[in-house]
């Protein structure tokens, strides 16, 4: 069965199902019944990013929420990490995030955080949804005298700008970096230019004037060329790019080369193997992430932990592992010293930390992790069935291995919130990679439009 919640949360078009005011609604009703335990007074945390449509988002979820008994603080733009901080440092018993992260205007989306701010398993999301989904549930409705305030709290960029410079080492200053940052027009706008300042830098800031509808447009984590531009036309040492919910961090380094999530990580996980404070000397990282960034910690002792897609996973697996570092080549990057999620803005902090303690340049940090070539396709499909049971498939995925032997890989993945098979191949070589993710591609395409 479909789930209901996808890899990071509930997403989709504004005023189409399921992103509708009266669905949001029975999700406050739904996430209050279940986390209310009658033993104390409970609260929710509710952050946004800059959509137009969060208005409405935010005052249905607070209405059911309010309505099951459940205080809610309005924290009002936010992101989505500094949620799940101030989920946790607020004592609160849930978080709400009203975001759809790197997606257009038009799209909008909830997802939910625990009290010690991770985001929820499978099997809560899944009782959540059946409570949604079931239009004969009874609510469970507390007494007149039961029932939630609201509250907006103004103070919270304060608060998680204390915290995010709390990862940055006291010695250390950014003074005489120039940095270029865009901020996607989403919900770090203010946060992240005010951080890096006090810290020191010089912040040259771009896509930080949101007025509803331009969020992640022609900007941020998924257009980093403009990021690139920027860089050498300032001469900066470093350009940072968040995507609309600020939890995902794109570098480019001083020459205007765009770095991706694997060399990231390649670069503080040796940093921290040097340190000692990888813990296991593991790395968590997704099946799309590099075959060289495998190659990169075994040559140096260490090793890496595989999960499925979406950062909520690779939490899991750090926590279930005892890990330190862990993220995906997407720009995801969480280090769970200071984070239970994905943060772009400390992600931004540990590198530029890196960069200070070395007194080296970014370009020859990332030297030292080569990608193998990776192309990755993505097939519009009408249906999506197990992947193993589609025999065309399966033939023309065992054709692929057998051609790449141990120097490469396929992946083959559905979009956790689109009609999506993403069609990911991997190799030393790159015209094989190009000859196979197209022939794949094809195939998927026949297969999954019938």
């Amino acid at each position: 069965m479909k789930r209901f919640f996808g890899t990071d949360g509930i997403r989709g078009y504004v005023n189409t199902y399921p992103m509708t005011a009266d669905m949001a609604l029975r999700l406050g009703l739904a996430a209050g019944t279940y986390f209310r335990d009658g033993k104390h007074r409970h609260k929710a945390i509710i952050g946004k990013d800059t959509r137009l449509s969060g208005y409405m988002f935010e005052t249905a979820l607070t209405a059911g929420l309010c309505a099951a008994g459940i205080d809610v603080y309005q924290v009002g733009p936010m992101p989505t990490p500094a949620i799940a901080f101030l989920t946790k440092n607020m004592r609160a018993d849930i978080g709400v995030v009203i975001s759809a992260s790197h997606n257009p205007f038009h799209d909008n989306g909830i997802k939910f955080f625990d009290k010690n701010g991770y985001k929820l398993p499978d099997s809560v999301e899944d009782e959540i949804a059946q409570m949604v989904l079931n239009k004969d549930y009874e609510w469970d409705y507390p007494e007149a005298d039961k029932v939630g305030r609201a509250k907006r709290i103004f103070d919270a960029p304060g608060r998680y700008i204390v915290y995010l410079k709390k990862s940055f080492p006291d010695h250390l200053s950014l003074n005489g970096l120039r940095i270029v940052l865009d901020c996607a027009n989403g919900a770090s706008y203010k946060i992240a230019p005010l951080a890096l300042e006090e810290l020191g830098a010089e912040v040259v800031t771009m896509a930080n004037a949101p007025n509803g509808t331009n969020i992640n447009l022609q900007c941020g984590s998924l257009h980093p060329g403009y990021v690139a531009d920027k860089v050498r036309e300032v001469r900066a040492d470093i350009g940072l790019a968040l995507d609309g919910d600020a939890d995902r961090l794109i570098v480019v380094d001083e020459t205007g080369t765009v770095l991706d999530g694997d060399q990231i990580m390649a670069i503080c996980a040796e940093y921290l193997m040097a340190q000692g404070k990888l813990k296991n000397n593991t790395l968590a990282a997704t099946s799309m992430s590099n075959m060289a960034l495998e190659h990169f910690m075994s040559e140096r002792g260490g090793s890496i932990i595989r999960t499925n897609v979406g950062d909520r996973y690779v939490v899991e697996a750090m926590r279930k592992f005892d890990l330190s570092l862990g993220g995906e080549k997407s720009g995801h990057l969480i280090f769970h010293d200071f984070s239970t999620t994905g943060d772009g803005l400390l992600a931004a902090l540990q590198v530029l930390t890196i960069m200070c303690e070395s007194g080296k340049k970014l370009s020859e940090l990332a030297q030292k992790l080569k990608l193998y070539p990776q192309e990755m396709e993505n097939v519009e499909v009408t249906r999506k069935p197990d992947l193993a049971t589609v025999p065309e498939i399966q033939e023309a995925l065992k054709n692929a291995e057998s051609q790449l032997g141990q120097y490469g890989r396929v992946v083959l993945r559905y979009s956790g919130t689109e009609n999506l098979c993403r069609v990911m191949v991997e190799a030393r070589e790159e015209k094989l990679v190009k000859q196979l993710t197209k022939e794949l591609a094809k195939v998927v395409h026949a297969a999954l439009n019938k």
